[in-house]
């Protein structure tokens, strides 16, 4: 082989390693154009990710919250009723305490009717969990009683319960209605 050959052969050579060494310098910057590409798709998965794990946590704090709200309207339905009700056991209770002596006239016996009647709301309102407040002689409890007046006995502690003027009801765990009382001072 001849130097002029070898010269050509040398020069192709460089130039095929010229045109490698441009090639994997394009293929680097297409391999770091693609790492870039790869990165930012990442983040942007990453990101997605997040929004969906959030909206996951939304909604299950709302199903949530939507349950209690369903159970409670449940827990409490009859309520609206059992307020409606409570006068008219109020009504039979001042029937039953006109009640004489003498049981052998008309008005003992429309009386007598009138317990009955009033046994079978009791039954009926301890069936739905309603139950009287107990204030009389008990510590005032602004939660449970209504302080409507005030009096001094001295030979009584102050914030005593002196008389109930209207019994005051739970159902199930909330007071519906407090009990009106006389409070000593």
């Amino acid at each position: 082989m001849s130097k002029k050959d070898k010269f050509n052969k040398d020069y192709e050579h460089k130039e095929k390693k010229e045109e490698v060494k441009k090639d994997l310098i394009e293929d680097e910057k297409k391999i770091d154009a693609l790492d870039t590409l790869i990165k930012e798709k990442d983040e942007k998965i990453k990101n997605y990710e997040e929004i969906n794990l959030r909206l996951q946590a939304d909604f299950m704090n709302y199903k949530r919250r939507r349950d209690d709200e369903i159970s409670k309207m449940l827990k409490y339905s009859e309520e609206q009723i059992i307020k409606e009700i409570l006068p008219i056991l109020d009504n039979f209770e001042r029937a039953i305490k006109m009640d004489d002596d003498n049981l052998d006239d008309e008005v003992s016996k429309f009386l007598e009717g009138f317990k009955m009647v009033y046994t079978q709301f009791k039954n009926m309102l301890d069936k739905f969990e309603v139950k009287e407040i107990d204030a009389f002689g008990k510590e005032f409890d602004p939660t449970y009683h209504q302080a409507v007046m005030k009096e001094s006995v001295p030979d009584k502690e102050s914030g005593i319960v002196l008389e109930v003027f209207q019994k005051g009801y739970i159902y199930k765990d909330r007071v519906i209605r407090p009990a009106m009382v006389k409070v000593n001072e």
